[in-house]
């Protein structure tokens, strides 16, 4: 499925398993990335972009600056589980529709991806370079000096940026889960 970004009405509708395409705009997003913007907004100042309704890819890209402009060299997913007792309260203060990262997130979020119209969508590991090539363009970087080359935020547009796989979905499902249970369960009949 190839979609212009990820608006809150239509989460719903996306289940596990399904297979995304993205166009338009999405956000890096990291550790000190995710707690920058949580004191930000927690202080009531603004952020100098809009994530409302954004996609956060957790991702630590390698970039190069040619004149003014940065090139994403390499753009692979990070581990989402470093992000998992801080996202509840991102997710709330900024409003995002969807998370790109690896390996998911802990089941408790299930809740909250319920309730506030959550994806999550796993890029596939090992594709860094062809994820990198995805990027049409690099449109601005923010808290860099701060942050540092993977921690900051990157405003990128993309385009079939993919294949994502959404893995948990705003309904409760996870594809985690699903495959534990079906290991646990495998597993019993083994012993």
């Amino acid at each position: 499925m190839n979609l212009n970004g990820i608006c809150k009405k239509e989460v719903k509708k996306f289940k596990v398993g399904d297979v995304i395409y993205l166009n338009g705009v999405i956000y890096t997003a990291r550790d000190k990335a995710h707690l920058k913007i949580i004191d930000i907004l927690k202080n009531g100042e603004d952020l100098p972009f809009n994530l409302n309704e954004a996609i956060i890819y957790h991702a630590g890209p390698i970039m190069r600056k040619e004149g003014d402009e940065w090139h994403v060299v390499s753009i692979g997913p990070t581990t989402s589980a470093r992000m998992d007792d801080i996202e509840e309260e991102f997710i709330k203060l900024t409003n995002i529709s969807a998370i790109i990262g690896k390996g998911g997130m802990k089941k408790e979020l299930l809740k909250i991806f319920n309730e506030y119209n959550v994806l999550y969508l796993s890029a596939p590991g090992g594709c860094a370079a062809l994820l990198a090539n995805a990027v049409e363009k690099v449109e601005d970087v923010y808290f860099l000096e701060e942050l540092g080359m993977a921690e900051a935020v990157w405003k990128l547009r993309v385009k079939n940026f993919g294949p994502l796989v959404v893995t948990m979905d705003a309904n409760g499902n996870s594809l985690y889960e699903e495959v534990n249970r079906r290991v646990y369960e495998r597993l019993k009949t083994l012993i």
